[in-house]
C-alpha cells in the first residue's frame, strides 16, 4: 500500500470513529457518559508508537469505569500517523466533535503543530504523553499550543543533554556525530543536543540532515566514516534510525549508535537486525510501566488491553498520566471543555506511582520537568537503567 493510500484511510478511519463517538454518547446520555480522544500513530510506519502509548490510555480508562463512577468515560482515537500533513486533516472532525472534552496526545511534536489551529479555536484541551519539542509550549513561537497544550514530559531541553551524556557514558575519547531528520522533533532535538555538545566540550566531528523514508544511507555512511565518529546520536524515529543503524553496521563501522525518544521502540530492533541494534543507546523522559505499576495496575492493564505484560512497550506510563489527568478532572465534576480546561491549568494530579505529583505551569510543562531515562538494547532487549 502506497503513503497516499494509507493517509486516505488513516483520516477516514479517524473519521469515522469520531463520528461513531456521537452517536454513542447520544445513546448513553441517560447515564452521563463523556469522551476523550487518543491522537497519535495508529497506522503507517510509525504505527507501533501509538499502538503502544493506548495501551495505557486504555488501563487507565478501564481503572476508572471499573470505578462505578456517577460519569463514564469512552475513549475513542484519531490516526494521525504521526504526520502534520494527516493531523491537519483529522483534527477538525476531533474538534468539531461536541462531545469530546479532552485530547489525550498529540502523541508527536509535528502533529500537534497541525493540530493546534484547530483545538486552540475550539478551547479544547490537549495533555501530551510525548510530544517534546521545547517550541509547543512558548508563546512566543508560532508553534505554541498555549494555552490548551500540556505535556507530562520533560521537553528537549531536558533530553538533548541527556541523550549526548548517556551516548558517550563509557566511551573513550568520543567524536559524536548528530543527524537529525528535518521533523519539527528531529531538528529541535538536534539542537539541543548540540547546544549541550558546544557547551560541554565534546568533540563534535560532523552534523547531517537526513529527511525522513531516506531509501539509500550510503551517502550519510561515507560522512561518518571519514570524519572518524565513534558516536553517532540519531534524533528521528524509529524506522529510519533502524535503516541508518543497519546501513552503518552493513560497513562495517564499529561505534556506538544512540537516539532520543523517537527511536526508542522495538520495532527499532526489526528495522535494524540483531546485529546493528545490538548496545544501540536511547533516552525518553519515560518509565516503563511494568517498573512502576502496583500488582492493581498490571491487573488493570491486563483486563484493559489482553496483554500479560507492558514490557516492550513505550510510554505507557506517561500516557496513563495523561489519560488520569482528564479522569481526575471528571471526577471533579468537570464536563465541559471549559471545565477541563480550568481543572488541568491548575489541578493537581498523581502519577502512575501514586507518589508523583503532576501540576502544570502557565505554559503547559510539567512543573520541575521529568527525569530522562537511559535505556540500551542488551542481547536484544531494551533494557531501562534509570535517570542519567
Amino acid at each position: 500500500m502506497n503513503k497516499n493510500s494509507q493517509r486516505v484511510l488513516g483520516v477516514v478511519a479517524a473519521a469515522a470513529l469520531v463520528l461513531g463517538s456521537v452517536a454513542l454518547t447520544t445513546a448513553q446520555a441517560a447515564t452521563k457518559s463523556v469522551t476523550l480522544v487518543y491522537q497519535g500513530p495508529l497506522t503507517g510506519t510509525d504505527a507501533q508508537t501509538g499502538q503502544d502509548e493506548l495501551l495505557g490510555a486504555k488501563t487507565a480508562v478501564q481503572m476508572y469505569n471499573d470505578s462505578n463512577p456517577a460519569v463514564k468515560v469512552t475513549l475513542i482515537t484519531a490516526d494521525d500517523q504521526g504526520e502534520g500533513a494527516v493531523a491537519g486533516t483529522v483534527a477538525p472532525g476531533v474538534a468539531a466533535n461536541k462531545n469530546v472534552i479532552g485530547l489525550i496526545g498529540p502523541a508527536y511534536s509535528g502533529a500537534s503543530i497541525a493540530s493546534f489551529p484547530s483545538y486552540k479555536a475550539t478551547r479544547l484541551t490537549m495533555v501530551s504523553p510525548s510530544a517534546t519539542r521545547v517550541t509547543l509550549t512558548d508563546a512566543k513561537s508560532p508553534d505554541n499550543g498555549f494555552p490548551f497544550f500540556h505535556r507530562v514530559v520533560g521537553n528537549d531541553a531536558l533530553q538533548g543533554p541527556a541523550v549526548v551524556r548517556w551516548s558517550i557514558d563509557g566511551v573513550s575519547s568520543p567524536k559524536v556525530y548528530v543527524i537529525d531528520d528535518q521533523t519539527p522533533y528531529g531538528t529541535g532535538l538536534a539542537q539541543a543536543a548540540t547546544a549541550y555538545i558546544k557547551k560541554m566540550k565534546v568533540n563534535e566531528v560532523g552534523s547531517d540532515s537526513v529527511v525522513q523514508k531516506t531509501s539509500d544511507y550510503t551517502a550519510t555512511v561515507a560522512k561518518i566514516k571519514n570524519s572518524k565518529a565513534n558516536v553517532v546520536i540519531y534524533t528521528g524515529y524509529y524506522p529510519d534510525g533502524g535503516a541508518l543503524a543497519k546501513a552503518l553496521n552493513d560497513s562495517g563501522w564499529a561505534g556506538v549508535f544512540a537516539g532520543g525518544d523517537g527511536v526508542l521502540n522495538d520495532a527499532f530492533i526489526g528495522v535494524a537486525g540483531k546485529a546493528a541494534a545490538e548496545g544501540a543507546k536511547f533516552t525518553a523522559p519515560a518509565v516503563p510501566f511494568e517498573t512502576a505499576a502496583t500488582d492493581a495496575q498490571q491487573v488493570a492493564f491486563t483486563k484493559a488491553t489482553g496483554l500479560k505484560t507492558a514490557a516492550g512497550h513505550v510510554y505507557v506510563t506517561e500516557t496513563f498520566n495523561a489519560t488520569n489527568v482528564f479522569l481526575s478532572c471528571i471526577k471533579l465534576g468537570k464536563l465541559t471543555r471549559a471545565g477541563i480546561q480550568q481543572c488541568v491549568a491548575t489541578g493537581t494530579f498523581l502519577a502512575l506511582d501514586g507518589k508523583t505529583v503532576l501540576k502544570f505551569t502557565r505554559q503547559g510543562e510539567v512543573v520541575g520537568g521529568a527525569p530522562v531515562g537511559g535505556f540500551q538494547v542488551v542481547k536484544g532487549i531494551i533494557k531501562y537503567f534509570g535517570a542519567v
